[in-house]
């Protein structure tokens, strides 16, 4: 099943933003695409050919932006236990999906919650 070009895009997007983020680097670790700071993960970016729903994951501590995540559509709390800690998958090709640019928001925001404070501070510098 081919991704929808539109949703391709918008995860470019996030993709790339989360990759310019100050010693972001990208693994493949069970096959998905994961971008991690300091050797942990800040956003699950998922597979993109189709073989799951395209999504993302992101820790959201900020209650806020936690419950805003929670009311996309299809989002939900993330498995293996993970929901716990505040991380919420929100799926990307329902109508209503959030944007490009709050997805960012959310990724800067779970990289802020898992880079060290030196690096996260880089980002008040820019």
């Amino acid at each position: 099943m081919a991704v929808p070009r539109n949703d391709l895009k918008k995860w470019e997007k996030v993709r790339a933003y989360a990759l310019g983020l100050p010693e972001a680097t990208e693994e493949h670790p069970w096959g998905e695409s994961v971008a991690k700071v300091n050797k942990k993960v800040f956003v699950f970016l998922g597979m993109n050919d189709g073989s799951y729903p395209f999504g993302v994951t992101v820790k959201l501590t900020d209650e806020t932006a936690h419950a805003h995540a929670l009311t996309c559509p299809g989002a939900e709390p993330a498995g293996y236990g993970l929901g716990r800690s505040g991380w919420v998958r929100v799926p990307l090709e329902p109508q209503g999906a959030p944007s490009a640019e709050v997805l960012c928001d959310w990724v800067e925001e779970s990289y802020r919650t898992v880079a060290p404070k030196r690096l996260a501070a880089r980002l008040d510098d820019a």
